[in-house]
């Protein structure tokens, strides 16, 4: 039976199950950097290291996303008076639209009776 270590090293980080990681996020950023600077395939570094391909795959994966607040609503970071500044300006910009659209029309609608 697996039983959890409730001294772990915050460096060893801990599994999506609350588990802790067998592998540090040093061990983690040389896998990745190795499966990169080498040019070798995934699945040989992987073997090499005696870990699973799919897990170095998915560390590399999440190298290469940029973080991003994913919980966080749109306009969440905004002030109340920028909020008013950016609705002001798509106000402008959908009314602009309006008139091009309505000129376009117009043009059309001209160049077909000829």
């Amino acid at each position: 039976m697996d039983t959890l270590r409730l001294d772990v090293d915050p460096e060893e980080g801990v599994s999506p199950l609350g588990r802790p990681s067998k592998y540090t996020e040093e061990f983690r950023r040389d896998a990745v950097e190795l499966v990169r600077s080498s040019g070798r395939p995934i699945n040989e570094v992987a073997r090499e290291l005696g870990m699973s391909h799919e897990t170095l795959r998915n560390w590399g994966r999440r190298q290469d996303q940029p973080a991003r607040p994913e919980a966080a609503p749109a306009g969440a970071g905004l002030s109340v008076a920028d909020k008013d500044v950016e609705i002001a300006r798509l106000r402008a910009e959908v009314a602009e639209l309006r008139v091009e659209k309505e000129i376009l029309r117009k043009a059309a609608a001209y160049f077909a009776k000829e």
